[in-house]
């Protein structure tokens, strides 16, 4: 679980990161910026998903903290 989860953030880290290269490098094409955060956003909420079904099938369980 953990490696998934590990695996999911750096991707979500590089897509951002992608998104913040095409920002400051290409200033009049935002097209390839719009497409890195709408990956970093997918990305997101299928992590989202995946933690949420992962803990209602028993795989992880919340540690009380």
């Amino acid at each position: 679980m953990r490696l998934v989860i590990i695996i999911a953030m750096i991707g979500i880290l590089y897509s951002l990161a992608s998104a913040m290269f095409h920002m400051i490098k290409h200033k009049d094409h935002s097209k390839q910026m719009a497409w890195s955060l709408t990956v970093r956003i997918g990305l997101s909420i299928a992590l989202f998903i995946f933690v949420l079904v992962a803990h209602a099938l028993g795989w992880i369980e919340s540690t009380g903290l």
